[in-house]
């Protein structure tokens, strides 16, 4: 065996390293320095996601002729991670861009692709429409009837935490045709939300401000038969599918931000004196943020490693899971600490640290909570019919 080179499989490819420091060198020299001011209101930041679009940011997973650049899944990590590093809600814009390949592949074209290249382009977002006010984390126990009528569907009920509702022009609805079914009888639909028998409600969250949290509500509301979504399987099949995906993505989101307070707090550390001397110089300082650091980078490998064995088509439902429960936990704490750290200084709003707790404070619960994830891991280590 020879001896390990920079394309190790234990390290990122010569290719995935280029592309890491172009990210992270796009982040910083053009939205690092307004992620406060961006995050901190309820506008759409459209100048950014163009930005995003023209960078080829956004479906990247798409191929080249409809916008994308045909990316691994373990590139398409590294810009979440390297993008949240600098902004946050940015990140999750490119995040919310990989719908696009289930509606390249599940539409027909005269329907997916002026969707697809629009939101590539930036120029449009599309949103999911999944969680409902009284199913939460069962996602199998919809009450969002999709009643099939002559040439299509009839959208009723209610859909709630809906990110990007407020600005999407499409959405993404799963929905029954039948609830006694459960997990067989849903369908996916792509909705256009400019029907007028379709209401929004904004919700007043702390994070995740320009992207916008709403409730949809469908009164009767007629979807085609050709907009529904039929590529992957069955319509919550399919969407749980991709979960796998996404949730190793958020991980990497959330310890994006939290890198980004440690290197903020590693930078006041060193300037900052108490008792005549840096406050780096104290353990109690110091020996806090090299926990961080460990953890942060055990759960930013976990995440890759997530990615990797979707890239080699193995299984990674388990390790997902992993990454869904885990990072966003130490991620809050890092940031809480790194508050801390900066003592009277860190509890303004003035500083963007409160502002990165909130934003990830939000992915502990969205995309499944802990106890979800851990059930999963669960019944994966123990046996479902052990565990439930």
């Amino acid at each position: 065996m020879q001896s390990g080179t920079p394309d190790s499989l234990f390290v990122f490819s010569r290719e995935h390293a280029d592309f890491e420091a172009s990210v992270a060198a796009l982040g910083r020299r053009e939205f690092y320095d307004g992620y406060l001011a961006r995050a901190t209101t309820e506008e759409m930041c459209w100048d950014e996601l163009k930005a995003l679009g023209r960078h080829g940011l956004l479906g990247m997973t798409l191929p080249a002729a409809h916008g994308g650049q045909d990316a691994d899944p373990v590139t398409v990590g590294i810009a979440c991670e390297q993008m949240a590093r600098s902004d946050f809600n940015l990140a999750y814009l490119i995040f919310g861009s990989v719908l696009l390949d289930g509606l390249l592949a599940g539409l027909p074209a005269h329907v997916g692709e002026p969707v697809v290249h629009a939101v590539a382009a930036g120029e449009q977002v599309v949103c999911l429409a999944l969680t409902e006010p009284r199913g939460g984390s069962d996602a199998s126990g919809l009450s969002v009837r999709a009643r099939p009528v002559e040439g299509g569907f009839r959208l009723s009920g209610e859909k709630t935490s809906v990110t990007l509702g407020a600005h999407a022009t499409h959405a993404i609805v799963v929905g029954t045709v039948d609830p006694a079914l459960r997990s067989r009888g849903t369908r996916r639909l792509l909705v256009p939300l400019d029907d007028p028998s379709i209401g929004r409600q904004r919700f007043a969250d702390p994070g995740f401000r320009p992207l916008s949290r709403v409730g949809l509500s469908f009164d009767d509301t007629f979807v085609p038969a050709e907009h529904e979504i039929t590529d992957g399987g069955s319509g919550l099949a399919a969407q749980l599918a991709d979960f796998d995906f996404t949730r190793a993505l958020l991980g990497l989101m959330v310890i994006g931000a939290a890198r980004r307070a440690m290197d903020t707090t590693i930078d006041w550390v060193r300037r900052r004196e108490a008792f005549g001397a840096p406050i780096a110089t104290y353990q109690g300082v110091s020996f806090t943020l090299a926990e961080w650091d460990t953890q942060l980078e055990a759960a930013r490998w976990l995440c890759y490693r997530t990615l990797g064995l979707r890239a080699a088509g193995l299984p990674h439902t388990r390790e997902a899971a992993m990454c869904k429960w885990w990072a966003p936990r130490i991620a809050v704490q890092a940031i809480n600490d790194c508050i801390v750290l900066h003592g009277h200084v860190g509890w303004s709003t003035e500083m963007p640290l409160q502002q990165l707790l909130l934003d990830v404070s939000g992915l502990q619960i969205g995309d499944g909570t802990p106890q979800i994830q851990k059930l999963v891991i669960a019944r994966q280590l123990i046996g479902r019919e052990h565990v439930g």
